[in-house]
């Protein structure tokens, strides 16, 4: 799930000069990319390694990457 354009995610923010200007969860430190992948473990198990992120959020972040995930195309 590396290759997410998270621009329509209201959950996800890149803020040039924060965290590298890297896509973070809102309000937030947590980078998008530590929470999916994460994506084996279940919503509370994130929730609980990222202090601040919330269960719900956290469902919402990965249905969204699960939806905009890019997914490499078969050589044919």
């Amino acid at each position: 799930m590396e290759d997410i354009d998270w621009s329509k995610c209201e959950d996800i923010e890149r803020i040039p000069g924060k965290v590298s200007g890297q896509w973070i969860v809102v309000g937030t430190r947590i980078l998008a990319a530590c929470v999916t992948e994460n994506a084996d473990s279940s919503p509370e198990e994130i929730s609980d390694m990222f202090p601040g992120l919330g269960v719900e959020r956290t469902r919402r972040i990965l249905e969204y990457a699960r939806q905009h995930a890019e997914h490499p195309h078969p050589a044919g």
